[in-house]
């Protein structure tokens, strides 16, 4: 379940990076700003899953306690997954992306 939300988180920040060096922005421009707007969509999915598993978290019910550690792991997971998709992948991304190629096999732009 973590690794699919990281994938998840991980593909839209490089998915509308991508959209955005696609009109001519460099890749640091592009990671920050495929960052702060899928900020929310990230937030929100992160949240809701943080939320559900709250309450095994918690250990609230009858007999809940022995779930208590799993929902403990499943909280802190989420929460790192949360900070490994907003700053890790996008400065993963700014080392990892290369030129811009066109369809011809020419070079477009050069990163610094």
């Amino acid at each position: 379940m973590l690794i699919g939300l990281v994938t998840k988180n991980g593909i839209l920040i490089v998915e509308y990076a991508n959209h955005i060096r696609d009109r001519g922005a460099d890749k640091m421009h592009a990671a920050v700003e495929a960052s702060s707007m899928r900020l929310r969509p990230i937030l929100m999915t992160s949240l809701a899953m943080i939320f559900g598993a709250l309450p095994i978290a918690l250990s609230l019910g009858a007999a809940s306690t022995s779930r208590m550690p799993l929902g403990i792991v499943i909280v802190g997971g989420i929460i790192f997954s949360l900070v490994l998709s907003l700053f890790i992948v996008p400065v993963i991304y700014t080392f990892i992306s290369r030129r811009k190629v066109k369809e011809d096999g020419a070079i477009t732009k050069l990163d610094e």
